[in-house]
């Protein structure tokens, strides 16, 4: 019915092969950076740095993986399958945590549980004691605060993915299960859990790979990871081969991640089976009610308002002083936005160059994996172990741009083009994903009318699928942007003499340990990521009716013999046909809302599509998976 796409010209594939080739450029810079340092640093990070960093990393590792996997799973279940008080703000307010990144997470946190902070000296004077020698809580600075914070502001990751999933389980799988006797937990249990698994696998891999990126809320919190390794041994020691040996050691880690998610999702078919109808809501009341709203509730207070609602009163405090949005503040927005936007742009574009050469080349299903998963490689790897990658090969450039037009200096470095790479090759996963997923929504049949008319390959993208993609397109530049804004290790490492951007300054000032002055530019990022929110919250288990939009018109043939009515109940567009072409098929409706994608960590094409009746987790299987 659809066909396979016409083939296009060497010139997509030449550009894809380019792209493909400078995000793995880092990696094997990085590698060889790593075996000129010679092994007498093996010997000494072996002996010294490596085990306390790797035993840390796996504790953290493993503490907020399974945290996050059971505050997930257990909120989504509760909004997908009861009917309690607040729900209906619940179902979106569970996000919320996801606009506030693990670095401002963990800065609030220090600040609001310091013995000498607003909640011990509440908890103290309802004691009745004077003084922090009298009565103190725990230190937030140890491996149980991290795993605590880490988690609060992550488990959206599962909980979005499992949402998905548990909205689209059939209702009579359940009904069977209670009729042969299983009550609710035993039917969640044997049921619906082991069909969820492989968004548990993709939501708990994003969460892993998050706490690997991570180097601000990991050393506010005093935790040595080889993250905060990598970092410090560059800055403090200027040991690039060190710090690189020490990368190849974390990209193990991240290979290890991307195996455990991927058998996670071995042999596990999963889809969208909206037809069947979901399961309904069971009505909570009483104590059970009760229990059900604190218990989702309590994610959204400990990830976002607490900390969002301190660093608010921080910065009301410092406005009430008079100190109010800083020049340097403002600055730091500028030129956080100024680089998302640059990054968004460069990202889409590769992006679309990707998707596209990908699906056009006619190769087999594993060949075009195999191009995904080499271009949207960046998108596990840590931001730190990429910007250590990146930079001798920056750096030969740099040296060799400055002696053959007479620069002084490091003219790219100093034009941050360096820092906008590494962002780009950092999150071109999300264009990537986004727009495959809207390409596959594409009608092949529109395509092939625009292409028997005499429509040129270059022009049937521009005229024909790039309004298609409008919404896929759109959410992609989105969920970059917000990304951009909120990137802190590659900045740390990369952005030019002077230039601060929001991160950058926040982990300034948690540095100096003056946390109210860094309260606004927390504030600002945490607001910029707002939007990505709105758009993921929509409620899966809500359906609407909606029109897809008209597919532009193909130029006009001498006799166009009129498509077939379509069956369905959304209008499909009438397809313009030639003459001597057979006449075209009903084609289905083309995609009229944003296609969000969600990277999965071995980056095998599970998204989380933004349809016009909510979001449902959509698992294209791997050939593992087959």
């Amino acid at each position: 019915m659809f066909g396979r796409p016409p083939a296009v010209g060497p010139v997509w594939g030449a550009a894809a092969a380019a792209i493909a080739l400078a995000v793995l450029t880092p990696l094997a810079a990085l590698a060889w950076t790593a075996l000129g340092a010679g092994v007498s640093h093996w010997s000494h990070l072996a002996a010294h740095v490596l085990p306390r960093a790797a035993a840390q990393t796996a504790l953290l590792l493993v503490g907020v993986g399974a945290l996050t996997a059971v505050v997930g799973t257990g909120c989504a279940w509760l909004v997908t399958r009861a009917d309690f008080p607040g729900r209906g703000v619940l179902h979106w307010a569970l996000l919320l945590p996801l606009t506030v990144p693990t670095y401002i997470a963990a800065y609030s946190y220090v600040d609001l549980l310091h013995p000498i902070g607003p909640f011990q000296g509440a908890v103290r004077a309802l004691l009745g004691f004077d003084s922090p020698r009298q009565f103190r809580l725990p230190d937030a600075r140890s491996m149980g605060g991290a795993v605590l914070v880490l988690s609060a502001v992550l488990y959206p990751y599962v909980y979005l993915s499992m949402r998905a999933m548990f909205s689209t389980q059939p209702a009579r799988l359940m009904e069977a299960a209670r009729l042969l006797g299983e009550g609710p937990w035993g039917a969640f249990r044997r049921v619906a859990l082991p069909m969820a698994r492989p968004a548990l696998a993709v939501g708990v891999g994003l969460v892993l790979l998050e706490v690997l990126n991570d180097v601000g809320a990991s050393e506010f919190l005093g935790v040595t990871t080889l993250t905060t390794t990598v970092y410090t041994t560059w800055v403090t020691r200027s040991d690039l081969g060190a710090a690189a040996q020490i990368a190849c050691a974390m990209l193990a880690v991240v290979a290890l991640l991307v195996w455990l998610e991927r058998q996670g999702r071995r042999r596990q078919l999963a889809g969208a089976v909206r037809t069947m109808g979901a399961a309904p809501r069971r009505r909570l009341r009483g104590w059970r009610a009760a229990l059900a709203t604190t218990a989702a509730a309590l994610p959204v207070l400990i990830g976002f308002v607490l900390p969002a609602g301190h660093l608010a009163v921080l910065a009301w405090k410092r406005a009430a002083e008079g100190h109010g949005l800083s020049a340097e503040v403002l600055a730091g927005a500028m030129n956080s936005a100024g680089l998302a936007l640059g990054v968004t742009a460069i990202a889409v574009g590769a992006g679309l160059v990707i998707a596209w050469a990908a699906r056009r080349t006619g190769t087999a299903a594993r060949g075009r994996a195999a191009w995904l998963r080499s271009a949207a490689i960046g998108y596990a790897i840590p931001g730190t172990v990429l910007a250590i990658g990146l930079l001798p090969p920056a750096l030969a450039l740099d040296g060799w741009i400055a002696g053959a037009l007479g620069l002084p200096g490091l003219p790219l470095m100093s034009l941050g083009a360096v820092l906008v790479a590494a962002c780009a090759m950092r999150f071109l996963a999300l264009p990537i994903g986004g727009i495959e997923a809207g390409l596959a929504r594409c009608p092949v049949a529109l395509e092939q009318a625009a292409r028997s008319l005499g429509e040129s390959p270059l022009g049937t993208l521009r005229r024909v699928h790039l309004p298609l993609l409008r919404p896929a397109l759109t959410a992609s530049a989105l969920l970059v942007f917000i990304d951009v804004m909120k990137e802190l290790p590659a900045s740390l490492l990369l952005r030019p003499a002077n230039f601060e951007t929001l991160p950058t300054l926040l982990y300034a000032e948690a540095a100096r340990g003056s946390y109210e002055h860094g309260a606004l530019a927390a504030l600002l990022i945490v607001a910029v990521g707002l939007p990505a929110v709105l758009l993921l919250s929509r409620d899966p288990t809500a359906p609407t009716a909606t029109t897809a939009p008209t597919a532009p018109t193909a130029p006009a043939a001498p006799t166009a013999p009129t498509a077939p009515t379509a069956t369905t109940a959304t209008t499909a567009p009438t397809e313009p046909t030639a003459t001597t072409a057979p006449t075209a098929t009903t084609a289905p409706a083309a995609p009229a809302t944003p296609v969000v994608p969600a990277p999965s960590a071995g980056f095998a094409s599970a998204s989380i599509d933004i349809h016009a009746d909510g979001p449902s987790a959509a698992f294209i299987p791997t050939k593992e998976a087959t």
